[in-house]
């Protein structure tokens, strides 16, 4: 599979320390760069029949559909697509106009993942998000219109600006604009953005993991009685609807990341990424040659990484993989590990399969580190 990061965005939101710029200056190098980067590394990736391919950013729908046609038409003169491929574009409902919609509805693209993160402006003004409540609410159902059936929307819950309520209501209208897939997440406070400092300086509180923590059990329960099934801690979907792409990250498949930033994984010992800065990344591409980084995953970093990663969906980690895969020294060390959280009810074993249970879901990260090997 296939992750295309596209770098710009109208405007910072108060949470995102994603990479992008707000400057579309160099739109149309960004866009050759890319492509050129796809032909550079058509051979890193072992399957060349794509099962997923997916814009990511920044803001891909900020993109011109005929810009986005190009870039698939250059993936597909190197791969070929699976019948049933997942093309997947991140939008903005800013971005998801009649036209803009007309257009893509005649492109590949069979998937939109809107980032739609509340129904209520207040929470949207707070994020500094470039949509208000009713384009939330009307990008969703032009999409649908214009035969969109598999859409996912992001949600933000635990906000200093909502409540319980409100976020009652953000999951209603969502059963009630018949959405099929989910991706949701408590709001977090990352260093260097706006959030952090409007916080230190005492200007909004604090989100308060206690109320998270009902929000998202709420959210769970909700989800679950409409229809939908909790395939990993932050996403949700109906049969049918479970992303793909997300899919293979979770079960530890190769993936190659193309564009500033991005990150790949050659499905065993060694991941890279691309440079974080848009000109220097332009200008490795303009001389045939790529600015990125190379790490070499040891025993106990591969170790580590099924156990967080594995740990954190449905289906959990499979213990002949661990016992296949590991040495004897990281074996003992797990099983004795995992005894006590076992005896605790915080792990079980099911087909053969360790998983946290979903009541314990909301901790999952914290018990999956007290495994690692260090």
């Amino acid at each position: 599979m296939i992750y295309l990061h596209i770098p710009f965005c109208k405007q910072k939101c108060s949470y995102c320390n994603f990479h992008f710029s707000t400057s579309l200056k160099y739109k149309e190098d960004m866009v050759a760069a890319i492509k050129k980067e796809i032909g550079l590394r058509k051979n890193e990736l072992e399957f060349k029949n794509l099962k997923s391919l997916y814009f990511g950013g920044g803001t891909p729908s900020i993109l011109k559909v005929d810009e986005l046609q190009s870039i698939v038409d250059e993936v597909l003169k190197h791969f070929s697509f699976d019948p049933d491929i997942e093309i997947t574009l991140e939008a903005n409902p800013d971005d998801l106009d009649k036209n803009f919609l007309k257009d893509l509805s005649k492109t590949p693209f069979n998937r939109l993942s809107i980032g739609t993160q509340s129904f209520f402006d207040e929470d949207l003004k707070l994020m500094n998000r470039a949509h208000n409540s009713g384009e939330a609410e009307s990008s969703i159902k032009r999409a649908q219109d214009f035969g969109f059936e598999n859409i996912s929307i992001d949600l933000i819950y635990g906000s200093p600006s909502s409540n319980f309520e409100i976020w009652k209501q953000n999951l209603d209208k969502t059963i009630e604009l018949q959405v099929p897939h989910v991706s949701s997440y408590a709001l977090t406070i990352e260093p260097k953005t706006m959030l952090n400092a409007w916080i230190s300086q005492g200007k909004i509180a604090a989100p308060k993991e206690a109320e998270q923590h009902e929000e998202f059990f709420y959210m769970t329960d909700f989800l679950k009685d409409n229809g939908f099934d909790h395939y990993e801690i932050s996403n949700f979907g109906k049969p049918g609807f479970h992303s793909k792409h997300n899919s293979a990250y979770w079960k530890y498949q190769e993936y190659l990341g193309i564009g500033p930033s991005a990150h790949s994984y050659n499905g065993r010992d060694e991941r890279s990424w691309n440079i974080a800065n848009n000109q220097l990344y332009i200008n490795s591409l303009n001389q045939n040659s790529l600015a990125k980084e190379t790490e070499l995953l040891t025993e106990k970093d591969q170790f580590n990484e099924m156990l967080m990663i594995g740990l954190r969906t449905i289906w959990g980690v499979d213990l002949s993989s661990l016992k296949e895969k590991f040495s004897s020294e990281l074996l003992e060390h797990f099983q004795k590990e995992i005894k006590t959280k076992l005896e605790d009810g915080l792990l079980l074993i099911e087909n053969n399969h360790l998983k946290i249970p979903e009541k314990h879901w909301f901790l999952a990260d914290g018990i999956a580190s007290d495994l690692f090997m260090v």
